[in-house]
């Protein structure tokens, strides 16, 4: 049966561009000529199968071989849903982040700023029925970036988010409330529209927060159409961890 509700496109200046020149790299990685359209294969499309059972779940980054990661302990919880505010069921949710003192746990990463041995700082989860997600990780540090003079990131998580197959992954990045280098940063701001920026940003929420043990935010993330998150896989901006 065919979807009732017809797809409508996200709005003007939700997305970011493919070039954005105040972040440097993309001009680079923008493309210079016009996409040419090849249809997806089955196999591309459909597999692999993105099932706990071939990916293991792994929702809980704080702690590693059994000891506790440096620094604020912290939940991230949320629904996927699509532009109808129906609920994504089973979708494969990658996160990676860099520790509590802003370094990736990644070869290429060479910031001069200590690595947690009890922290890798990736994670898997599954949505469910309802498409909530929930994982537990350790606030992430701010770090330069070499944009520009005195550039810093700020602190944020990246979401990788599967459909049915590879073919089907769209990337983005989750910022912090109150974070004083947000107005600073190209990257978040390569979105123009302020309402779609906001929706790149967490709330704290007393309800996921769990007594004496780790505070809580919520970021919910919707696919497409008018409120859709803004994604980098639609920039062409994918492939660059920070």
């Amino acid at each position: 049966m065919s979807d009732p509700i017809p797809y409508a496109r996200p709005a003007p200046g939700s997305q970011p561009p493919l070039d954005s020149p105040a972040y440097r790299s993309t001009q680079s990685r923008a493309p210079l000529l016009a996409p040419i359209r090849a249809p997806h294969t089955l196999t591309e499309a459909s597999s692999p199968r993105l099932t706990p059972m071939h990916y293991p779940v792994q929702a809980d980054m704080s702690v590693h071989n059994g000891k506790a990661a440096m620094g604020e302990r912290m939940i991230v919880a949320g629904r996927v849903l699509d532009e109808a505010g129906r609920p994504v069921a089973n979708s494969m949710v990658e996160v990676w982040q860099a520790n509590a003192a802003g370094r990736y746990h990644h070869v290429r990463d060479d910031h001069d700023a200590p690595l947690d041995p009890n922290f890798e700082g990736h994670a898997r989860i599954f949505t469910d029925a309802e498409g909530r997600y929930r994982f537990t990780t350790i606030r992430p540090g701010a770090y330069p970036w070499r944009n520009h003079h005195n550039a810093w990131r700020p602190v944020h998580i990246h979401f990788g988010l599967f459909g049915q197959g590879f073919a089907q992954r769209m990337i983005t990045q989750m910022y912090f409330p109150g974070d004083p280098l947000l107005p600073l940063d190209p990257i978040f701001n390569t979105t123009a529209d302020e309402e779609a920026r906001q929706r790149l940003v967490a709330r704290f929420d007393l309800e996921v927060t769990e007594p004496e043990w780790a505070l809580g935010y919520r970021f919910d993330i919707t696919l497409r159409g008018p409120a859709a998150t803004p994604f980098e896989d639609m920039s062409a901006q994918g492939g660059d961890h920070h």
